[in-house]
């Protein structure tokens, strides 16, 4: 399956090794890409970042407006970028909300202008963004921030404080109403929280930190249970039992669920096994794929043959008509280019250019296109032909959970 070229976008404007977020910020029923420029003269490793620039673009490439200046020396992507895409305030329009000069600003979609902005809860309160609901309101509008590995801050939506948690909370926890009250659960690292952030539980025999957590109904009970990627895979129920746990990999960097196997009841989950991490000018660096069951059994194994050990891999689904879901992988290394795998881990769709990758439903038609990347263009690819000019009829597209709780580090729940 040869993907279809729908449109080639400069984005060099927007300075370099920026991210790229996804959403209808002007409420024409299409989606904008927003590119989101880190500060430099970090370590970007270990320190957290503050965005230094915001260019918003439309599908045809047109600069809509652009929010502080590119910086040369810009950081790279060696953790989240805090900035998301999400209409916080309720008023039928999207905002931005991202940490930018060492403050909280929720910033106007269409514009670029400043609605409202806040005092950090502390300086270090800006590794990533997660927007939640703690609360009991009718959406969520509750924010967490958190520094780079040990604590987070829960704040309503008047930037009060609501909470504090110290402990080993990884990348990117993952808020989910298990209980069905209204309120978020947290899923802080190896940790689960109640709303008011009260640790309940925690992970037995887990090292590291957790890399990436989703949630999913995985063996079709009805129940949804949380898939944890860290030191092993393992997965949960949300009282703290451990369901499974798969341990044939080095290292679970990334974990996506999805249903890529017609021939196996439930969902299955795929994973990315740091083989050889590259660190300390290590050239020999390598990942590969592995695939489970429902019931965490090894169903299949990537036999790499090139080096690259810095894959991240997602779910992405209606990227055609097959009921099956795809495993999106990329930033491969060694020439790998990104492409869509199968649940054999058969290579389906190779896109002929290398960069950052994100995906989304562009036109709200139940088609999710992908956007290839890198500092001075953007390649929006379609299984179909299409037209990126015409909106939607439908009116403000919505900005799904994936969307405003994106992440370096993909969580998600299907």
């Amino acid at each position: 399956m040869e993907p279809i070229l729908l449109r080639k976008l400069d984005i060099s404007d927007a300075g370099l090794r920026t991210k790229m977020l996804v959403g209808d910020l002007d409420s024409d029923g299409r989606m904008e890409l927003l590119m989101v420029q880190a500060n430099g003269g970090i370590d970007d490793r270990y320190v957290p970042h503050q965005v230094q620039c915001l260019t918003a673009y439309d599908l045809e490439g047109r600069l809509l407006w652009q929010r502080g200046t590119p910086d040369p020396e810009a950081g790279g992507p060696g953790s989240d970028y805090p900035a998301q895409i999400y209409d916080i305030d309720g008023d039928g329009n999207n905002e931005i909300l991202c940490v930018m000069e060492k403050k909280f600003r929720i910033i106007e979609g269409a514009t670029g202008a400043i609605k409202k902005e806040y005092d950090l809860p502390d300086p270090e309160a800006h590794d990533c963004i997660i927007i939640a609901n703690l609360s009991g309101n009718n959406f969520p509008q509750d924010i967490i921030l958190k520094n780079r590995y040990h604590k987070m801050w829960a704040l309503d939506n008047a930037f009060n404080l609501l909470w504090t948690y110290e402990g080993n909370i990884g990348h990117y926890p993952w808020v989910y109403d298990f209980n069905q009250d209204g309120r978020d659960e947290v899923m802080a690292g190896y940790d689960f929280l109640t709303a008011d952030g009260e640790k309940l539980w925690s992970c037995q025999k887990l090292e590291d930190h957790a890399d990436c957590i989703l949630v999913a109904d995985v063996d079709g009970s009805g129940n949804r249970r949380l898939i944890i990627g860290g030191s092993v895979t393992v997965m949960y129920d949300s009282n703290g039992k451990e369901c499974w746990r798969y341990e044939g990999s080095i290292e679970s960097q990334h974990v996506a669920v999805g249903k890529f196997r017609g021939d196996l009841p439930g969902l299955q989950i795929a994973g990315l096994d740091r083989i050889i991490r590259g660190h300390g000018g290590n050239q020999n660096g390598k990942d590969g794929l592995f695939l489970l069951d429902a019931n965490g059994k090894e169903l299949c194994k990537e036999d790499r043959q090139t080096k690259g050990w810095l894959t991240i891999i997602e779910t992405i689904r209606h990227w055609d008509s097959n009921d099956l879901d795809y495993i999106l992988a990329y930033r491969r290394g060694d020439g790998v280019l990104p492409g869509l795998y199968d649940g054999f881990l058969n290579p389906i769709v190779t896109f002929p250019v290398d960069g950052y990758v994100g995906h989304a439903d562009l036109l709200g038609r139940g088609e999710e296109q992908v956007i290839i990347y890198n500092h001075e263009t953007a390649w929006i690819f379609s299984r179909k032909d299409g037209d990126l000019s015409k909106p939607s009829s439908k009116g403000v597209l919505p900005q799904s959970k994936r969307l405003y709780n994106s992440t370096l580090y993909p969580g998600c729940e299907y």
